[in-house]
């Protein structure tokens, strides 16, 4: 199991990436416009370097549901590979059988 303040920190990056998504976009689409002029561009970039650093969505690490590891995620499952291994294993996965030969 991962520290439960490693999990809270990353589900307090998934909220404030959702928060600030809206105006993380908008602001990126003034600075990337080559129409605009460049002080424009400019004043838009620097409010974008002023959002808080974890409403970045590329900060957002993806953990497993069960166990909350931050590796070896299968995005399909939102799981660990152990966690699904234990799961399957325990025939609470439908469809999904260990294999064995």
């Amino acid at each position: 199991m991962a520290k439960k303040s490693a999990v809270e920190k990353n589900k307090h990056r998934v909220k404030l990436a959702a928060q600030y998504a809206e105006k993380r976009e908008r602001l990126k689409a003034i600075a990337d416009d080559e129409a605009t002029p460049m002080e424009e561009r400019f004043a838009a970039r620097l409010k974008l370097a002023a959002l808080p650093r974890n409403s970045a969505p590329s900060r957002i690490r993806n953990r497993c549901e069960v166990s909350g590891r931050p590796r070896a995620f299968y995005r399909r499952f939102k799981m660990s590979r152990i966690a699904m291994r234990d799961l399957a294993s325990a025939g609470q996965i439908p469809g999904m059988v260990k294999s064995s030969w």
